[in-house]
């Protein structure tokens, strides 16, 4: 059921290229006036999220609806692409910055209101001549432009080519661009990718005052927790296509399910590492590989009447087992489910029949995959490795 303060209504929608499924019928609203982030693991099916509400990609399935303030709905799968932008008024940024830069800032923000510009001309003899209704759009687009450099702080560089910005001031630009197109809803594709600590918090600050002063609402993806937490209202989590988590940054952040996703660990240990708070924060503090291991040593250090010889060992370090990662197409997360379901050895995948590999398929929430990569082939080859090995 949509809620009434829905500006962006997704219901089951999937996106399937060829035999990959991308997207898994997923469902989610993003609100009025408020920051939604879209997050998850890289592959995780977040950019092709992005591509369909923006008309990019045209899903296999489901429905996406677009709530205007004036009260007209769009359903954005049925929408060719400009008209995504021009009738429901969605605008997007992409994870490379796509500026003219040979074009000065204010050319690149005037460029963004082509459209009303090129109706109040007559498409050219208003504006050749000179006549009135184009002088007073075009004085009302350059006023739009200046407004929107001096909120980014780059009024001071108007005049001056976009390609010549420093790399965070760039991102800033690209942002105001969008919203020269005065959009009811932006999707922002890792505004954060690149930026140093101090232009992550400058974007932080010109995110949080969009809603807030023009009350256009925001869909992100963003890898950089830091702006994710700081700035979020509601954040929705995605793992290979298919929602896991979905809330406020308080409960996301504690949910075993998001922990397991980032850490790559079963749902036992991330349920305890969630019932750690120093532990749950640090899951989503820095995705480096030192703040990856620091949860877990918390998680196995509060494990009540373990042994103390045993309290600083890692998941992988309990039991004898293979590595599985060394199968392509098997990461840290599919390695857990494996373990979970009691797989631990190349052995075992390697005696995998077809009702092995279906049920295999079923909690690892793919299908095909294993047979496109010969999981079972890989499997059999490492385990003779290993077997000549043993006997070396």
């Amino acid at each position: 059921m949509t809620s009434e303060n829905a500006i962006l209504t997704v219901e089951h929608v999937s996106m399937i290229f060829g035999g990959l499924v991308a997207v898994n019928d997923l469902s989610f609203e993003a609100k009025r006036g408020e920051i939604t982030a879209l997050i998850g693991p890289n592959g995780a099916g977040k950019t092709t999220v992005f591509n369909c509400i923006t008309g990019f990609y045209k899903p296999t399935q489901g429905t996406m609806k677009l709530a205007k303030a004036n009260g007209e709905t769009h359903l954005l799968e049925r929408m060719p692409d400009h008209a995504v932008n021009r009738n429901a008024k969605v605008a997007r940024t992409f994870q490379n910055i796509r500026l003219f830069t040979g074009l000065t800032l204010l050319e690149n923000l005037l460029v963004a209101q082509h459209t009303p510009l090129m109706k109040a001309s007559g498409y050219s003899f208003a504006g050749l001549f000179g006549l009135p209704g184009y002088k007073a759009k075009s004085d009302e687009a350059m006023l739009k432009a200046r407004n929107w450099l001096d909120r980014i702080g780059l009024l001071d560089r108007a005049d001056r080519p976009a390609g010549d910005l420093p790399y965070g001031a760039q991102r800033r630009l690209e942002i105001a661009r969008a919203m020269c197109t005065d959009p009811e809803l932006l999707c922002l594709d890792e505004p954060a990718a690149g930026l140093n600590p101090r232009e992550s918090q400058e974007l932080n600050t010109l995110l949080t005052a969009i809603p807030k002063e023009t009350g256009t609402s925001i869909l992100l993806i963003e890898h950089d927790m830091s702006v994710v937490m700081g700035i979020s209202d509601h954040i929705v989590v995605l793992e290979y296509g298919t929602k896991i988590s979905d809330g406020t940054p308080t409960q996301v952040k504690n949910d075993p399910k998001v922990i397991a996703a980032y850490l790559g660990v079963d749902e036992s240990e991330a349920e305890a590492i969630a019932a750690t708070p120093t532990a749950a924060l640090a899951t989503f503090a820095e995705p480096t590989a030192k703040a990856v291991r620091t949860p877990v040593k918390v998680m196995a250090a509060k494990r009540p009447g373990a042994p103390k010889a045993k309290a600083k060992a890692t998941p992988a370090a309990r039991a004898p087992k293979d590595d599985l990662k060394l199968i392509k197409g098997i990461g840290p997360v599919n390695e857990g489910k494996l373990n979970k379901n009691s797989v631990r050895t190349f052995a075992q995948i390697a005696a995998w029949k077809k009702a092995d590999i279906v049920e295999a398929e079923r909690y690892l929430e793919f299908d095909g995959r294993i047979a496109r990569e010969d999981w079972v082939g890989q499997a059999k080859k490492l385990a003779r490795s290993a077997a000549k090995a043993g006997r070396n």
